[in-house]
């Protein structure tokens, strides 16, 4: 009886393993969708921890913490209650590729997140490791962890981070950790490969943290933030427009209030020079990254100092920026010296910088190797091919970011929710969202090295801005119903509201010109229009007003090669198809397919190394194979 009773609390709809940005996202979509959701991590803690910089969002980053937003996940409004400095990037180009920046406390910041998921109707928290998962027919069945043994379940999102045979990686001293002082999970790789999931290793690494009284300010150049600040999500935004204070608990009964932007630090920029330069190449082999210690590949567009000293060998001078970790923290974080050097050549490097001279490290700069899943071998749903009902989100994917994560961890888990629930799956075209071009990108092409997300990577950036994130995702958020109904309703006024005000401005003159005409002029703003003319006063919908009306050309056109892209989307591929059967296919496009499997031709003709002709024929014989079917159903 005492084992029946074990049991049945050991039964759940949704798991969700791992608490990183990836995990908590999944686990809040879940319970949010009305699905029983366990999420399984190894401390409770230390969920929602900024390992690595305590900022959210940057260049395309912010695009998809937006989207995110838009649809009902929790990082966008994490980082607005618990940022310590708010920014907006690229203001002197144009709005496809401006982006936020919060610089976030790194104390408050999993706290925060922490009470969010203890608040959360229908979802629970177990500390444990998990160690492998088990399956019945091809179908996820359950977990196995160390303490509580095996958790049945519907469906499993896996989000484990950097934790699947972690190794940190210090000089010549290799420890086997998911992050610095956490242990890693050394037998769940295991389990994935014994199914047949094609695993790799990649890397990335952090910067020593550097006490902030140790620091010669004078000496380097200050970088305030933004007054009003920019925010990221609506509901910051309202409660900074009325002044009112976010409490949320920590330590049980103590309150923190916070309104989104008050009381901001400066971050601060100096550069490496000559000498830090020569103290890294006089050790370079002592790094754990250049003296053998490290099969994994780093990030491209993210490199460690040594990268830096050694691929760009012709420049005297790399930016550090000097960025803080909290109001109450004295850690700094010098962005830009990411190294895994020994920890006394990493303070004499730190001490060669200007301004850095006499800088106390509180700890040293690590590199972090870890397993990785190949993403080809996942939907759009980021459901795997091997494993019905099993997910992969995150940094097992192959990216990086806390971004990159919790877009993908949003996904998963509303995915999971929808297989318990019996609904369709849920998936973002690249096409409508800077997330479908992550998942795309992962899905059809794979990755050898740490993806990390651009606004070069969309084909279509002016429609896919981060400003206008909540009204192209209106249709999915509604579907999703995760988003308060009042949030929902006011971004369809604002939607209605944008419609008639450009329709309006095209038909109103002034002067001899049409209102549009007037806003179309060289730095002309909708507030420089006619005080007598003007009858909107939602400064949201001005902006998306003006970025319409201003390049309603260029947007017409990108909504049409949009309208292509879609007909080739729709041309869905039979799941099974046999792709042996299509005659012509180049052997290299035949393998390539057979490994991926695309879902649609559109798809398909992403793939590296699929060229136009093969699709052609891809699609010669689909149409071949509806017409036999169709015949056979007639019959």
């Amino acid at each position: 009886m005492m084992l029946e009773m074990v049991m049945a609390d050991l039964k759940t709809q949704v798991i969700v393993v791992g608490g990183g940005h990836a995990g908590y996202e999944a686990a809040l979509a879940s319970a949010r969708m009305g699905v029983k959701t366990t999420l399984v991590t190894l401390d409770r803690s230390q969920i929602g921890r900024l390992p690595c910089n305590p900022a959210v969002g940057g260049i395309a980053k912010s695009h998809l913490v937006s989207e995110v937003d838009s649809m009902g996940g929790e990082i966008a409004k994490n980082a607005d209650f618990t940022g310590v400095q708010y920014r907006m990037l690229n203001t002197r180009k144009g709005p496809a590729v401006q982006s936020n920046r919060i610089q976030c406390d790194k104390i408050a910041y999993p706290l925060r997140i922490q009470e969010v998921l203890k608040n959360q109707a229908n979802l629970s928290l177990i500390d444990d490791m998990v160690t492998s998962i088990d399956t019945h027919n091809g179908k996820i069945k359950s977990i196995t962890t160390r303490s509580y043994g095996t958790i049945y379940a519907n469906c499993i999102v896996i989000c484990t981070g950097t934790f699947l045979r972690g190794r940190v990686l210090i000089g010549t001293q290799s420890i086997a950790e998911g992050r610095m002082g956490e242990e890693s999970s050394e037998s769940l790789s295991e389990s994935f490969q014994s199914f047949g999931f094609s695993l790799a290793r990649l890397k990335t690494g952090t910067p020593p943290r550097i006490h902030s009284d140790s620091i010669a300010y004078d000496r380097i150049d200050e970088q305030p933030g933004e007054d009003p600040p920019p925010l990221f999500s609506y509901d910051a935004k309202q409660l900074r427009k009325n002044s009112e204070k976010e409490m949320f608990h920590v330590e049980q009964s103590k309150l923190i209030p916070w309104i989104p932007g008050d009381r901001q630090l400066s971050c601060y920029l100096t550069h490496t020079n000559p000498q830090t330069h020569q103290i890294i190449a006089d050790h370079l082999h002592e790094s754990a990254m250049y003296g053998g210690m490290i099969e994994g590949t780093g990030v491209r567009y993210c490199p460690s100092i040594e990268d830096k000293i050694v691929k760009f060998s012709g420049r005297d001078a790399h930016h550090v920026f000097i960025e803080p970790e909290g109001r109450n923290n004295v850690r700094l974080y010098p962005n830009g010296t990411s190294n895994s050097l020994p920890e006394e050549v990493q303070l004499k490097m730190i001490r060669s910088i200007v301004g850095m001279e006499q800088a106390e490290m509180i700890r040293p700069g690590y590199a972090i190797e870890y397993d990785f899943a190949d993403p080809t071998q996942l939907f759009h749903s980021l459901e795997t091919k091997k494993v019905e009902n099993l997910f992969f989100a995150g940094q097992l994917n192959g990216t990086t970011g806390y971004e990159e994560a919790s877009a993908q961890g949003f996904v998963a888990g509303v995915n999971a929710a929808c297989k318990v629930l019996g609904k369709s799956e849920f998936t973002l075209s690249r096409n409508e969202s800077y997330i479908g071009v992550l998942i795309d990108d992962l899905v059809t092409k794979g990755t050898d090295e740490p993806y990390r997300m651009f606004t070069s990577r969309s084909e279509h950036r002016l429609t896919l801005r981060q400003d206008n994130a909540p009204y192209r995702l209106y249709e999915k958020a509604s579907r999703l119903q995760i988003l308060n109904k009042d949030r929902l309703l006011v971004t369809k006024y604002q939607m209605d509201s944008i419609k008639k005000e450009v329709q309006r401005l095209e038909k109103t003159f002034s002067g001899g010109k049409s209102l549009a005409q007037l806003l179309r002029q060289p730095g002309n703003t909708y507030d420089a229009l006619p005080a007598s003319l003007r009858e909107c006063e939602d400064e949201d919908v001005m902006r998306q007003v003006e970025i319409e009306v201003k390049y309603a050309g260029y947007i017409k056109r990108e909504r049409e090669r949009i309208e292509t892209a879609q007909k080739q989307e729709s041309w869905r591929i039979p799941i099974g198809f046999d792709y042996d059967s299509v005659g012509g296919l180049r052997a290299e496009s035949l393998e390539k397919l057979k490994r991926v499997l695309p879902e649609n031709l559109g798809q398909a003709g992403r793939i590296s190394g699929v060229i136009p002709s093969d699709v052609a024929l891809l699609s010669v014989a689909i149409k071949k194979l509806e017409m036999v079917l169709s015949a056979d159903t007639s019959t």
